[in-house]
């Protein structure tokens, strides 16, 4: 089910992740859309959502389902994948090139607890890190975006 670029580094066991890439791509969608929500401008609105076109939803509530489904999910995975998770974020960023997945991985399980959903939410641009790392890896995303976006 992956899609694999000819490099050295994909085809070495090393690169093999634990967590599935249609659950990171899971996580990028959920993150983009985590990242788009704006600043609370009606705390308490009074008014039924269909009357002001729901606006309320790309407003960052407490109450957020989109924090709460990917909080969910990330809560729901094992600590592996949750250590896979993190080591595509650092490796998104540029902190690290592909050659450096085993040290990256390494520092990530040393670092694992139990905040890692808080962790990975706070952090900007979590999405795009995500799919960056992924395709460091040689993974893409771009098969599981077919008729899902």
């Amino acid at each position: 089910m992956k899609k694999i670029n000819k490099t050295k580094l994909s085809t070495e066991p090393s690169a093999v992740l634990t967590i599935s890439p249609e659950k990171v791509f899971f996580v990028i969608v959920k993150a983009r859309e985590f990242d788009v929500k704006d600043a609370v401008t009606e705390p308490n609105p009074g008014s039924n959502p269909s009357d002001d076109k729901d606006a309320a939803i790309l407003e960052d509530h407490a109450d957020d389902p989109v924090v709460e489904e990917i909080t969910s999910l990330i809560n729901s995975l094992s600590e592996d994948e949750q250590i896979d998770l993190v080591s595509l974020a650092w490796l998104g960023r540029d902190d690290y090139s592909a050659e450096d997945w085993l040290e990256i991985r390494e520092e990530a399980a040393r670092a694992h607890n139990k905040r890692t959903a808080a962790y990975l939410l706070g952090m900007p641009l979590l999405g795009d890190f995500l799919e960056e790392g992924l395709s460091l890896l040689g993974y893409s995303c771009e098969e599981f975006e077919i008729n899902r976006l």
